[in-house]
């Protein structure tokens, strides 16, 4: 009987393995990347980009490849909710909101983030403006109700939806994510509740990007839409109803099987080529739904390593490298706790070590599919990628305990181990074929 260590190295015989594809889909800086997303209010005391520039070592150091800065233009005023208002009611595209600093500053921050390597993606609210934005002057640009009234969705009482039958709405938009990629030199956008936005629209709006920024990055905070999504405006979609699944299980609400049929389910309905991006937290879910620590407990670390080893792409979220045991505020001034003993960002730079340096963990199409271990305990996820790139071969193999209780499992192979709760194993393989 083998007792396998939570992050144990081991050759593991080969089995198969997948060839990997010929013809790229994304920028070819994307496939063995990690994202980060940069919440500019909260990261530092300062909540400016002068001071988000010195982050950026440590960043590096980590192994963050994308940084995904919130949206940082200005808020309206006549609907805020809180004192700062939400970073998504936009009253200006083309301006910096004074309380980030001023163009220079963000110019500044995005060259020395460029300098270093970094790929610095903006969230794009396409979808609405702030109420008081000019753009509510132009006559069709929203949606009213019988009345004349701005309209609003859901609980969003400080912002107004965009009209996307008016042409010259589209055309002023376009022009605006192209005055940050033209004139500010920003790499791509995150879009802002991509699938309530006309499909259409973005299929437009990336192509005429693209032919002047062919290496640009997209990701659509999306998944119900992924799939037409992704046909050609989009490369990474969310991956939300992984992260419902993986808070279901460690609150004992959902199994193993769950995990592998929510698995399936994407297998089958979104195109393979399309990155997943894997995140255990982000903005919303820390505001409104608790730390990961809150909603995941003990599995925390598990649950971050599955967001490594599944196909797709891993995300940071501002305070996941220090450890942040709270939930920040959105509408307010509310830094994150910051624990320099935290062991946090060593996991993670080891983490993001262990996805460059193993290919079969690269994103679609570049990285190896997914493949299910057969073994003897339901509360045991099992599962191999495999990649054979000519005579070269890199296999990664995960036996993790998704149960908060001791596991003995016996694989397919033969071969058992046993798992404290949450624990498990990683193991590599890399070299020739023999």
């Amino acid at each position: 009987m083998k007792k396998a260590l939570f992050f144990a190295l081991a050759l593991i015989g080969l089995m198969s393995c997948a060839k990997q594809a010929e013809e790229l889909r994304h920028p070819k800086w994307a496939y063995d990347a990690t994202i980060y997303e940069l919440n500019t209010r909260q990261a530092t005391p300062e909540g400016t980009f002068a001071a988000a520039e010195g982050l950026l070592p440590m960043l590096k150091e980590n192994g963050i490849d994308i940084i995904w800065v919130m949206p940082c233009q200005p808020i309206g005023v006549i609907t805020r909710k809180g004192t700062l208002g939400s970073y998504y009611s936009i009253i200006d595209y083309c301006a910096i909101n004074p309380e980030f600093g001023t163009r220079a500053d963000f110019e500044h921050f995005l060259a020395k983030a460029h300098k270093m390597g970094f790929k610095v993606i903006l969230d794009w609210v396409a979808n609405h403006t702030a109420p008081d934005s000019e753009w509510t002057k132009n006559e069709g640009w929203h949606y009213r109700d019988s009345l004349g009234n701005l309209m609003v969705q859901y609980d969003w009482t400080d912002i107004s939806k965009l009209n996307y039958e008016n042409q010259d709405m589209r055309n002023e938009m376009l022009k605006c994510m192209h005055w940050w990629m033209d004139s500010i030199g920003i790499d791509g956008f995150r879009c802002d509740v991509a699938g309530e936005v006309p499909t259409d629209f973005w299929n437009w709006a990336m192509s005429d990007l693209r032919q002047t920024h062919p290496d640009m990055f997209t990701l659509a905070e999306d998944e119900d839409k992924a799939d037409e999504l992704t046909e050609s405006a989009f490369d990474m979609y969310y991956g939300w109803s992984l992260h419902h699944v993986m808070n279901e299980i460690a609150q004992g609400k959902a199994s193993v099987e769950d995990l592998w049929a929510n698995l399936a389910k994407t297998d089958s309905t979104i195109r393979p080529e399309a990155i997943r991006m894997n995140f255990i937290t982000n903005h919303d879910e820390n505001s409104w739904n608790g730390t990961e620590f809150e909603r995941m407990g003990d599995a925390v670390k598990l649950f971050t390593i599955l967001c490594y080893f599944l196909p797709g792409m891993p995300m940071i979220y501002t305070g996941q490298l220090s450890g942040n045991h709270h939930r920040l505020e959105f509408f307010e001034k509310d830094v994150i706790d910051i624990d320099e003993e935290h062991a946090q960002a060593e996991f993670l730079h080891n983490m993001n070590l262990m996805r460059k340096h193993n290919p079969a963990l690269f994103s679609p199409e570049k990285g190896a599919p997914l493949e299910r271990i057969g073994c003897d305990n339901e509360a045991i996820f099992a599962a191999k990628r495999c990649l054979r790139e000519g005579k070269k071969v890199n296999e990664v193999i995960a036996v993790m305990n998704m149960s908060d209780q001791p596991q003995k499992v016996t694989l397919e192979n033969g071969e058992t181990y046993e798992f404290e709760p949450w624990k498990g194993m990683i193991s590599f393989e890399q070299g020739k074929k023999k």
